[in-house]
């Protein structure tokens, strides 16, 4: 049931990537961090253990499909997984990818990015400009393996 006040419980000003009837997949459209993708429920609860177990299941599998999808269509050197809930507690995952590039690698996107050269900020830069344009083919891909799991 959606909550008022809840971000998460709002449509999106863009378009889910997919849903169903229990979940939204969704293009976080972080400039700063490219393929930045949420799979979020669409039932206002802040933990895993609320979801019965079948439930837990399909959104973990999606949350799989999402994480190889991006591996395949991105080649990132990590992906990232995270679910926290203390800012917002609607129960949602961040499928991050990340490049030792990136500014904050290794540390969390959150944290402080910690200083880089000039170069490798330019080398970041453009690895960033060419994933972004990868991103619409990495959609469609997205789609397709979610539609058929």
């Amino acid at each position: 049931m959606p909550q008022s006040g809840c971000p998460l419980c709002l449509e999106p000003p863009a378009p889910a990537l997919w849903r169903n009837s229990r979940l939204r997949v969704i293009d976080a459209a972080d400039p700063a961090f490219p393929g930045l993708t949420r799979v979020i429920w669409n039932d206002h609860i802040p933990e895993m253990t609320q979801l019965d177990m079948a439930a837990r299941r399909h959104l973990m599998d999606v949350v799989w499909v999402v994480e190889q999808t991006l591996r395949t269509e991105l080649s990132p050197d990590k992906i990232n997984l995270a679910q926290l809930g203390n800012q917002v507690p609607h129960l949602h995952w961040h499928v991050i990818p990340r490049w030792t590039l990136d500014t904050h690698y290794p540390q969390a996107i959150w944290a402080e990015a910690p200083r880089r050269s000039a170069q490798r900020q330019e080398s970041w830069a453009a690895l960033k400009a060419r994933t972004a344009a990868r991103m619409p083919a990495c959609h469609a891909a997205l789609r397709r393996a979610l539609e058929t799991m």
